[in-house]
């Protein structure tokens, strides 16, 4: 069979930093893509925070086709009949260089996976891989298209339900509270309407995120990103919640219900629905994070379930794209060594460990059970509308002092659940 020295399964920016960073150290690589062209089948909200990873990939950014850099940050709690927005602007965020931009997957995917091709990677498109090739214990390639192939390391980056590790025994399948579904909306309009909707000067960007009644007391949320000339819009529902509370609701449903909200409606109007996108979303944190190495084989990104939900920010990009580097650093050391066993490659797992990746991860490893408390989608932004819907009212009578406002909304029952979720919203 043809013999390279890796295979990349799948282009995502996993897939493509570890290409593009293999084929700079002269390291013959193929990254195989099932759909039409990087970029066609990876689905994010749209936000990459770049700080972390400009050290990686150092010479990308100038040229990257990023969208707006973000300067406001918006989090929005909804009940059924109002909303409590906290909206952040920094000048900070607004110098160079900037910390983070809204993205369009399938413009920069395409254009990361052709600076990988013209640094020597071999991108092969169209093509699925349908299993591994192993040979006492150890992974030596894959089959795709019919045809075997093999490699001294096959590099899973085929996605949150990876199949590549699968069938290497890194992963089992998983279980429902670890994952959930995400659909996105790719809303094109005017720059100047979008500009002067959002208030936005030059490339300035907005991030907003949303919590509460629009998953119906389900774990979850929407977002809202700003590019150049269109709006990313999307709903994240936890499918454990999904399959479990009722009556049933499909996402698609819900996220209808969404832009038809009087907070989100005026914000798209007379837009053009330019895409439309579901795709499956890890939800784990460190209890998600599968084994990362075995005999010929690394994982990274989402195959190894590298996306962090930490509330008011949710990232993934940027844990691919680092993982992808380390993964092929990882593979320039085996290859020093001729050793691409398990323990030779083991280095991967003592790069991510000394990076922010696998620190934040671990610092962060109490967020998921913190965000599986109902309370955050029910009762507070039910209690924030009301209370504020209370002060900012006017009645014909006398106006009752505003201790006693929350009061009437807040009996010694809530405020004791409220100082234990307080607690456990310190522990992240």
């Amino acid at each position: 069979m043809d013999k390279f020295d890796v295979i990349i399964v799948g282009a995502g920016l996993a897939g493509l930093s570890a290409a593009y960073t293999l084929a700079q150290a002269g390291i013959e690589v193929v990254v195989v893509e099932r759909g039409d062209y990087p970029g066609a089948k990876n689905v994010t909200g749209g936000r990459l925070y770049v700080n972390p990873v400009r050290q990686y990939l150092p010479d990308i950014w100038d040229d990257a086709p990023l969208e707006r850099h973000v300067t406001s940050e918006l989090v929005t709690m909804m009940s059924p009949d109002n909303s409590t927005t906290i909206r952040f602007r920094s000048e900070k965020f607004n110098q160079p260089p900037y910390h983070s931009y809204t993205v369009l997957r399938a413009t920069f995917d395409r254009w990361l996976a052709s600076r990988a091709e013209e640094e020597g990677a071999m991108l092969v498109t169209k093509n699925r891989v349908d299993d591994i090739i192993m040979e006492n214990g150890r992974v030596i390639g894959v089959v795709a298209g019919g045809e075997e192939l093999g490699a001294d390391v096959v590099i899973a980056c085929d996605g949150v339900l990876s199949l590549i590790a699968e069938k290497a025994g890194l992963r089992s399948p998983g279980v429902p509270q670890n994952y959930a579904v995400g659909l996105k909306e790719v809303i094109e309009l005017p720059r100047a309407t979008l500009e002067d909707r959002f208030g936005l000067n030059g490339d300035e960007g907005v991030a907003q995120l949303f919590m509460g009644s629009l998953t119906q007391g389900r774990f979850g949320g929407g977002f809202l990103y700003t590019n150049k000339t269109s709006i990313s819009l999307g709903m994240v529902v936890g499918i454990k919640d999904l399959m479990e509370k009722k009556p049933p609701v499909e996402v698609p449903y819900l996220l209808e219900e969404f832009k038809e909200r009087p907070e989100i409606a005026p914000l798209i109007k007379g837009g053009e629905q330019v895409e439309y996108s579901a795709h499956v979303i890890p939800e784990g944190g460190m209890a998600g994070i599968c084994p990362l190495f075995s005999n010929g084989q690394l994982v990274a990104g989402d195959a190894a379930g590298f996306s962090l939900n930490m509330g008011v920010t949710v990232r993934g990009m940027e844990f691919a794209m680092a993982s992808g580097v380390m993964a092929a650093r990882a593979v320039q050391q085996a290859r020093e060594r001729n050793d691409f066993s398990a323990a030779s490659l083991a280095c991967y797992q003592q790069l991510l460990e000394k990076s922010f990746v696998m620190q934040d991860f671990r610092t962060f490893s109490h967020a998921p059970h913190f965000l599986e408390n109902p309370r955050l989608f029910g009762f507070y932004p039910q209690f924030a509308g009301e209370v504020l819907e209370d002060l900012f009212t006017i009645g014909a009578g006398p106006k009752a002092k505003l201790s006693d406002t929350v009061r009437k909304h807040l009996s010694f029952g809530e405020a004791w659940r409220m100082a234990k979720d307080l607690w456990g919203g310190l522990k992240i």
